[in-house]
This record gives C-alpha cells, sequence and structure tokens, in this order.
C-alpha cells in the first residue's frame, strides 16, 4: 500500500508543550522520537519509506524531514495553508504519480499512539484486501470504545463485529451526549472512529467529483504545471474547508470498517496521554523530574525543571520553560480555550 500520514495539525490542546512552529506530532511524549517519526516507522513494514508521503504545511516541512530522514523531500508536501482534511487529502493524493493513485492508500494522522503495531498493521492489511476486492470504495479503522467517550466520532455497524472483521458501516455519530456514549459502547455495534482510511486513490478522486465538486475542481486547478506560488496559494485558500468526515464519508453508500484491538489513543488531550502511561501507586502519571506527595491520579508533566504537587487529585500540571499550566483531568479538552486567549491578547511569545 501507499502510506499518507497527514501532520498538518497545531495540537492546541497540548499547550504549553505545543507551540505553533513545534506542534504535536513533533514533540516525544511517550519516548522514543517523535509522534510523527513513530507513525512513519509503523507503517513502514508495509510501504516502506519509498511508498510514503507526508501532508504538512509550508511551515512545518522542514521539521517534519528532520524527523524524517529516510524520506526523500519530494514526499513531503507542505500545504500554502490549512484547509482541513478533505482538501489537504484530496491535494496530496492528487499530487502522487497516476501508478500511486491506482494503488490502495492508508491515510492516517501522524500524532496518534498504538501499543500493538502488529495488530494496527494486520488491521490495515485486512482493512487493504477488502478494498483491493472491491467490497467497499473506502474501509475505516474503527476502535472497541473503552469508555464512552464524548469526545470522539462513532461508527455504527450493521451488528456486533469480531476483531479484524470488515463490515458495512451505516453511519457515523459525531461526538455524542454522554447517555448515548454510554449506549453506544454498551450496543456492541459502535466503534470509534480512529481517523484511519483507506482507498483507491483513483476512486477517493472520482468519489470527490461526485460529492465535493467544487473542492474537486480547485484540487484539480492546483494540479496545472504552470501555477507560480502566489497564485498556487490563492487557489488553495480558496478551497472549502471541510473535514473528510464531514464532506465526504458520511455521504457514502459502500463504507467498510475494519475492527482493530491494538492499544490505540489519538492523544488528543493531556488526559489522553495519561492514559498511554504508566501509573504508579497512587495512579499518578509523571514525565520528567516530578514529586507526588500524599496525591492521586494526577498527571505530572515536566518538560524543564521540576514539579512538586501535595494533596492533589485528578489534576494534569505541565511545566515547560515558560509556561505552566494546571487543569483538571476531566477538563483537559478545554485546553484550546487557553490557546485562544493568548492569541486573542496578541501573546505571541506564548503561542
Amino acid at each position: 500500500m501507499i502510506g499518507l500520514i497527514l501532520a498538518g495539525g497545531i495540537g492546541s490542546r497540548f499547550w504549553p508543550l505545543s507551540r505553533r512552529r513545534r506542534p504535536k506530532q513533533l514533540l516525544d511524549l511517550l519516548g522514543g522520537g517523535s509522534l510523527v517519526a513513530a507513525t512513519a516507522r509503523r507503517v513502514e513494514p508495509l510501504c516502506g519509506a519509498e511508498r510514503t508521503w507526508v501532508c504538512t504545511t509550508e511551515e512545518l516541512a522542514a521539521g517534519v524531514a528532520a524527523e524524517l530522514p529516510d524520506l526523500d523531500a519530494s514526499r513531503i508536501l507542505g500545504e500554502p495553508s490549512g484547509r482541513n482534511t478533505a482538501p489537504a487529502i484530496g491535494w496530496a493524493v492528487r499530487t502522487m504519480p497516476e501508478a500511486a493513485r491506482r494503488e490502495v492508500i492508508a491515510v492516517m494522522p501522524s500524532d496518534h499512539w498504538v501499543a500493538d503495531e502488529d495488530a494496527f498493521r494486520e488491521a490495515l492489511s485486512r482493512g487493504t484486501s477488502a478494498v483491493e476486492r472491491g467490497d467497499h470504495d473506502v474501509v475505516t479503522v474503527g476502535i472497541a470504545p473503552a469508555w464512552p467517550e464524548t469526545g470522539y466520532g462513532y461508527l455504527e455497524l450493521d451488528a456486533p463485529a469480531e476483531v479484524l472483521s470488515v463490515q458495512p458501516v451505516v453511519r457515523f455519530t459525531e461526538k455524542p451526549d454522554a447517555d448515548t456514549a454510554a449506549r453506544f459502547k454498551a450496543s456492541g455495534r459502535h466503534f470509534w472512529n480512529a481517523g484511519i482510511f483507506l482507498f483507491r486513490g483513483t476512486v477517493l478522486l472520482d468519489l470527490y467529483r461526485e460529492h465535493l465538486p467544487e473542492l474537486a475542481a480547485g484540487i484539480e486547478r492546483l494540479a496545472a504545471d504552470d501555477l507560480d506560488a502566489d497564485r498556487r496559494r490563492e487557489i488553495y485558500a480558496g478551497l472549502e474547508s471541510v473535514s473528510i468526515d464531514y464532506g465526504l464519508m458520511e455521504r457514502l453508500d459502500s463504507i467498510g470498517c475494519v475492527v482493530a484491538d491494538c492499544g490505540w489513543n489519538d492523544l488528543g488531550s493531556w488526559a489522553s496521554l495519561a492514559e498511554a502511561l504508566p501509573a504508579d501507586g497512587d495512579g499518578n502519571r509523571t514525565v520528567g523530574d516530578t514529586f507526588a506527595v500524599d496525591a492521586r491520579d494526577n498527571l505530572l508533566f515536566a518538560d524543564e525543571g521540576a514539579v512538586a504537587v501535595i494533596g492533589t487529585e485528578g489534576l494534569a500540571v505541565v511545566r515547560t520553560g515558560d509556561s505552566v499550566l494546571v487543569v483538571p483531568r476531566e477538563r483537559a479538552q478545554e485546553v484550546r480555550e487557553v490557546v485562544e486567549r493568548l492569541a486573542a491578547l496578541g501573546r505571541l511569545d506564548l503561542l
């Protein structure tokens, strides 16, 4: 297969560690290198460095290249501006050579974590086979919900599904309320949407023409050989900003789900990171120089200096060189509001 890694996000919920010029995917949060490098290593047995592409932003392209020294620079694609996942994926696929577009392409985020990489690769292989057979135009990866999460999208299947089976998707549901999420978890038919998609590139572009005709036309204009940089940026900035889930996947009749059991974690917030770290006897998860006294169920992260807590419970405490964040773990999704406040105040020094 062809691997397409999406590495253009800003990771605002990982402030203060994640910044504009070095966002989450370029950070080493769990040891063993940056998240984007871990993603590339994870899929290398399936595609190899010579069949791996990365879609990022012009601003981050150099940083991504530094993390992926084995990847040819021509396969690191820098978006002129951020326009969400549907434009990014469509433009990246159209940029590939025609021979690559005819193959099965696996699109995946660069900032997720997978504990069992063999099981992850087996799920991608099963999904690829389903696409090659023509069972579905697109196959996505579903994860059995471990808790009634309200921050994820869900895939509803016809019936409960075994691990590594590929079943038709009945509908997508984005970020349900708590009662609905609890019902989904109990059903056995609902799976977290991991945001990983498999398809033939030629088929995807045909689906764009059918369901997103204006976006498809803009992507074709970008493929012209005679565009200068300014005109390219102008066209790209005019593309419809829509996610591939909303813009395309929810409209398709032929989409399948391969069920994976691989220790997946989207690392969407400091609370998610805590779930991926080992806990001490008091339930504290720690990175760096940290000390906990009479404290339980905290995430303590010291990028520089030290962090010490006494008598706290259920907090995320993060220290960097210029900032400290303290937030209840259950409110970790709200960290982006701090980033928005800093931007409104013009505090670019902290962004």
